[in-house]
């Protein structure tokens, strides 16, 4: 490149003559060309076009920068030089000594022409001179916009298998199919603590399906010691011939004042159920692709939300909701009844997918530690239907 290289239009090299220390700099901004001063003894000519209105002289080193308040727009440059030679020759100026050389920048508003020598007189810049002829021609504007065209392509595929190879990891291992994309309730409660059975529930059919909702919920009911109550069996009984549940399961604030007031409810409590450790997401390191990571449990409900969604103006007995960031804590107890009852109405859902991942959700946080054995009798079910 030549003193002042701008063969990119996207930035401009300036060189000095001095290794180290101050030099005088002048920068100057017209509206046409300005006359040229015959002091100057080394002058040289670029096109140049600002990538943004933020255009700064910044010096080597970053240490300081000026703005230069330019337009978005093409400019011609002028770089003048005087003193470059003597200014080589001692390479370091100390300050309070005599200023070696000084330059003069030049910016005017012109359409883009080939750089140009105008005048050389030292030997540092007759070397620059030299070594930018020895430079291969820069691209043209088709293979610049091809260049950035495969760039981008090449980001938007790292982007994308980035994106799949996460997904992949966050459904354990594997895509999950549309219908489990657009799913409700809790399929995300169920992929903590077994992805393979999602993925085989997702893909039994809603024959299997049903008959794995009502299992779940007859599960959660004799987990909690609540099967043997004429209300919580005609709601199973339902469940399993298909029929609207009965009162008081058509309405939540009623359910929730039955299960409170009714004197048979036994009170038992479970730890609560911890899913099994995962490996990290480690994908294959991609250059300007962000890993997303995957969510902890911040703002999810412990338990069914169902359990909470209930009306002041109900006059039901008011019900409290529990919240965990992070993995749940397995000391704490939870009541077995209350996380029951959400199995029966969410395997009553309309959507069979959702019905049985809800069931099942809830079945596993009634279950608390034993949750294994349930998942394990789950997945008797849904093979045995399946074949």
């Amino acid at each position: 490149m030549r003193d002042c290289a701008g063969r990119r239009h996207r930035a401009l090299w300036l060189s000095t003559g001095l290794h180290t220390g101050e030099v005088g700099f002048t920068v100057e901004v017209h509206e046409q060309a300005p006359p040229l001063d015959p002091a100057w003894e080394d002058v040289v000519e670029v096109s140049f076009r600002p990538v943004s209105e933020d255009s700064a002289l910044v010096e080597w080193a970053g240490e300081d920068s000026w703005q230069l308040d330019l337009e978005e727009t093409d400019y011609r440059v002028r770089y003048c030089a005087k003193g470059m030679d003597q200014a080589s020759e001692r390479d370091t100026r100390m300050d309070g000594e005599p200023q070696l050389d000084r330059y003069l920048l030049q910016f005017w508003p012109a359409p883009p022409e080939p750089d140009r020598v105008l005048k050389q007189t030292s030997r540092i810049a007759d070397r620059w001179h030299r070594y930018a002829r020895e430079l291969p021609p820069p691209p043209t504007p088709a293979e610049r916009a091809e260049a950035e065209r495969q760039a981008r392509l090449a980001q938007e595929t790292a982007e994308r298998e980035h994106r799949l190879a996460f997904e992949r990891w966050d459904w354990g291992g594997r895509p999950p199919s549309q219908a489990l994309r657009e799913v409700g309730g809790n399929v995300r409660g169920v992929l903590e603590f077994d992805p393979a059975l999602v993925h085989a529930i997702g893909a039994s059919g809603p024959a299997t399906q049903r008959a794995v909702a009502a299992f779940a919920a007859r599960r959660a009911c004799e987990a909690a010691g609540l099967a043997a109550l004429d209300w919580v069996a005609d709601a199973l009984t339902a469940l399993a011939e298909g029929r609207p549940l009965p009162p008081p399961f058509d309405d939540d604030a009623r359910m929730w004042q039955t299960l409170a007031t009714d004197p048979r409810v036994p009170d038992r409590t479970v730890g609560r159920a911890v899913p099994p450790e995962r490996p990290p997401f480690r994908p294959p390191a991609t250059p300007g692709v962000s890993t997303p990571q995957p969510q902890e449990a911040a703002g999810a409900v412990v338990g069914p939300a169902a359990a909470v969604a209930t009306s002041s103006a109900s006059g039901s007995a008011p019900c409290v909701a529990a919240f965990t960031m992070g993995r749940p804590d397995p000391s704490l107890r939870m009541s077995q009844p209350h996380m029951a009852l959400p199995a029966v109405t969410g395997a009553a859902e309309p959507d069979p997918l959702q019905a049985a991942l809800d069931a099942v959700f809830a079945a596993v946080v009634t279950y608390g530690e034993n949750h294994p054995a349930l998942l394990a009798d789950v997945w008797s079910v849904c093979e045995g239907r399946h074949a």
